[in-house]
């Protein structure tokens, strides 16, 4: 039997939940070999064979590549494992949470520091009293 998962509307948002983290449990295995300098070292070497070493799908594989962080993350990574890919590639977390909204690293700083995006359009449907809306099972809202 499914979960209801009512946070599955949260607009562009991907809750990672037990089910995101099976998915990417070899995605984020993988990050966090990153920790040692000898797979860092291997990794910037050759980086698909050394992809490949390890259980991900081709998409996470893909991914990884195109060092797309929301991509790797629909595919089961964990933002904090993700870390760790660009620890690697020399990037602060800032440069790459601001490469994740299509934002320089200063505008995504002046952002955060101006308090962060408005939640205006970001809230899950039902939030905020409205008593007309309600979760259908799987988290996907009903028509009205």
């Amino acid at each position: 039997m499914a979960l209801d998962k009512p946070y599955l509307d949260v607009p562009g948002t991907t809750i990672f939940d037990a089910e995101q983290s099976r998915k990417g449990y070899w995605l984020n295995q993988f990050c966090m070999s990153l920790m040692k300098a000898d797979n860092r070292a291997r990794f910037k070497a050759h980086e698909r064979a050394y992809l490949d070493e390890w259980a991900m799908t081709e998409e996470q594989k893909q991914a990884v590549l195109a060092r797309d962080l929301n991509w790797c993350i629909r595919t089961g990574g964990n933002i904090y494992f993700l870390a760790k890919i660009g620890a690697t590639d020399g990037k602060s977390f800032q440069q790459m949470a601001g490469s994740m909204t299509g934002m320089t690293e200063d505008e995504y700083r002046a952002m955060m520091v101006g308090g962060g995006r408005s939640v205006e359009g970001n809230r899950y449907i039902g939030e905020d009293g409205d008593t007309q809306a309600h979760h259908q099972p799987q988290g996907k809202a009903a028509k009205a």
